[in-house]
């Protein structure tokens, strides 16, 4: 029988992918590639775009659609065979990665391409080979071959330490609970979460009596317990597990981070060196909108500085209200209550005007305002677990264009937070067409005892931010994987079109049709949203300096190391915090240690484009504020200068083309209430 994940001729076979088949899927496609490489090197004495990286960006995606259900089964399911599995294949095809990047005469075939393009020539085919030559250079390809070998090692290890970081924190989220034995200790939790402790208790106890109630440490537990709990203790508590989690306080020790972020910051600065980067830092601006270090600290120091005052305030005010020195584990809870005091708003009402299939709808029918696309979802397809849904998007003619997964919300074993990937990416090469498809996963409050699962305003600005990551996946029109829907999308670009989506999640109109009561059945009223909006801003500068406070120890932490005088981290962070954060952190705060996104994720010394974009998506929100909120042209102008160019094009030169000039960052400041 063949291999499950060696027929890419339609979508995943999940039913039948198991973890075995990896390994064999891997090699053998690898093993293929390697002589289909070896028969276009030495029989194309003239290659050109069609002869050479056409087929190379077939193999390319090829290869990608075997591994990207591996890659998010280990993320969504909590099985250790397929972690096993992942990890196991990951050093086999980073290795590959590695050679390719490092082939001099792949090198030299593409810089034979480059010279012999028309004049002519598209800026997608000249894109792609471009960027193909850049990732030549950043890989090494021009070393002596002990370096080379080296940076292979470099990078194999480093992956793997990159995925044991992020188990690490995954699996020591997973270990923690807390029974509560007296209902008083859950004073002002929503009924949800209540409810889904008394019934993750009832699931833990093998005997039927009742034992109370169990807390877990994912995130809609963590986020109700931190903004809702009067049991001031409880909020502590669990503030403790969150920051602590994967550290020296572990209570496994073998999921202490600690060394693999020695490992990680030592191999990253090593990579870098070998290619000729002064700092890792240097190496990452080299895939980014941003051109130096020195531009990046200014304008995370600017932004800071322009936001402090506003967040003095911002504090005073709270700390006069809660009439105490707020810690971290009150900040949440009274921001929370002087919302409630100042605009008569609260969550858990909001919550229930917001049922997830309604909100769904709602942001399926903004896009389709917006763009003229429709999104209907499809049954007969192969998912991974019963709560996955999965959406076709198409044209207004009735064209399909993509389809994904919706994987909403959360369970054990399952990742925690909220992102996009690509099942499979956009390709139309040699009159063979491949339709984008992608993951969408969030970790919302699941259904419970067949009640509808209820969100909050901030899960709708966060379905919103990655809805808009998975519009710049399927809406793209580059027929180059390489260079199609967000790849080649330099990565402090890459949330605009995310961020982007998030303010329409401020927008009556929009909400309306979110909307729907769980019991009455009427939509949001304007009045409860006038005050909802009346309370955006409140807390949103201590938020920018929060996000600001992790994007300069990130970029700091890769920018300043030094291997023959490393920083600890944690001296690092208190120096960061130093300078830009108003809130004190006790000792035992270990962020470093659980923060993924730098440590195992994409956005080592980039955690700075969440606001570099931030900036972008403001401006460009600014022309429809302009135009009007829905307004059909502008829209039209932001997705074919936007969301369909991939990689294609330089990124400034299409933001100019779709806003008539470069981002301002007053626009911001305004979005989140602080003076300009």
């Amino acid at each position: 029988m063949t291999n499950p994940l060696l027929d890419t001729s339609s979508l995943p076979r999940f039913a039948d992918i198991s973890p075995t088949d990896v390994m064999p899927a891997l090699t053998e496609t690898i093993a293929h590639h390697r002589k289909q490489l070896d028969a276009l090197l030495s029989d194309n004495p003239e290659p050109d775009f069609d002869t050479l990286i056409a087929p190379l960006e077939d193999m390319d995606h090829e290869l990608s659609r075997v591994w990207s259900p591996v890659s998010h089964l280990q993320n969504v399911l909590g099985s250790r065979d397929w972690r096993d599995a992942y990890n196991e294949a990951l050093p086999l095809l980073t290795e590959y990665g590695t050679e390719l990047s490092q082939n001099a005469r792949l090198q030299a075939a593409y810089a034979e391409v480059d010279s012999r393009l028309p004049k002519d020539t598209g800026r997608a085919r000249r894109s792609v080979v471009e960027h193909a030559l850049r990732d030549f250079r950043l890989a090494g390809v021009d070393l002596e071959d002990a370096d080379k070998e080296r940076f292979r090692d470099v990078m194999r290890e480093l992956a793997a330490a990159q995925a044991n970081f992020g188990h690490n924190v995954q699996d020591a989220s997973d270990a923690w609970l807390l029974h509560i034995d007296n209902e008083s200790e859950l004073e002002g939790l929503p009924p949800s979460a209540i409810a889904r402790a008394a019934a993750e208790a009832k699931r833990r106890n093998t005997d039927d009596t009742t034992i109370g109630w169990v807390l877990l440490l994912d995130h809609p537990t963590y986020d109700a317990v931190m903004k809702h709990a009067e049991n001031r203790d409880l909020r502590e508590i669990f503030y403790h597990a969150w920051v602590t989690r994967s550290s020296d306080q572990s209570a496994d020790p073998d999921w202490d981070n600690s060394d693999n972020i020695k490992k990680i910051l030592a191999l990253r600065h090593e990579a870098a060196q070998l290619v000729g980067f002064d700092t890792y830092a240097d190496y990452s601006l080299a895939t980014k909108m941003a051109a130096s270090t020195q531009q990046v600290i200014a304008f995370l120091s600017e932004l800071a500085d322009r936001t402090r005052p506003s967040a003095e305030k911002e504090l005073a005010e709270l700390q006069a209200f809660a009439n105490m020195v707020v810690e971290p584990w009150d900040l949440p809870f009274w921001l929370e209550k002087l919302k409630q005091q100042k605009y008569s708003i609260s969550n858990e009402v909001l919550r229930q005007y917001f049922p997830a299939d309604k909100a769904i709808n709602g942001l399926f029918d903004l896009a389709s305002k917006l763009y003229g696309v429709s999104l209907d979802s499809k049954d007969g397809v192969e998912l991974w677990h019963d709560q996955v849904r999965y959406f076709e998007i198409h044209n207004p003619d009735g064209e399909l264009i993509g389809g994904f997964y919706a994987d909403m919300f959360a369970r054990s074993g399952k990742r925690t937070g909220a992102w996009i990937d690509d099942c499979i990416n956009r390709k139309n090469l040699n009159g063979r067409a491949t339709l984008p498809v992608g993951y969408l996963v969030c970790n919302f409050s699941p259904p419970e005892d067949g009640r509808e699962s209820l969100l909050t305003h901030d899960d709708i600005v966060t379905l919103f931010h990655e809805f808009g990551h998975m519009l710049h996946h399927l809406l793209t029109r580059i027929d180059y994987p390489s260079i199609a829907g967000i790849n080649g999308v330099p990565w402090d670009a890459v949330e605009l079109p995310s961020q982007f989506m998030e303010n329409f999640a401020w927008n009556y109109e929009v909400l309306e049709r979110c909307s729907r009561h769980a019991e009455s059945g009427k939509p949001l009223p304007r009045e409860l949203f006038d005050r909802l909006d009346d309370s955006r801003h409140q807390g949103a500068a201590l938020a920018m300096l929060r996000q600001l406070e992790l994007g300069l120890f990130d970029f700091r932490l890769h920018s300043e190391y030094d291997p023959g005088n490393v920083t600890d981290p944690l001296s690092l962070l208190a120096d960061v915090r130093d300078e830009v954060s108003l809130i004190t952190h006790p000792a035992y705060n270990r962020l470093p240690h659980n923060f993924a996104h730098i440590f195992a994720g994409g956005y080592a010394a980039g955690y700075y484009s969440y606001k570099w974009a931030e900036v972008l998506a403001a401006d460009a929100f600014g022309a429809f504020e302009e135009a009007g909120i829905l307004d059909s042209d502008t829209a039209q102008r932001f997705r074919q200068e936007i969301l369909e160019i991939g990689g294609s094009r330089d990124f400034m030169e299409a933001y100019i083309a779709f806003r008539g000039r470069k981002p301002e960052i007053d626009a911001l400041l305004r979005h989140n209430g602080i003076a300009a």
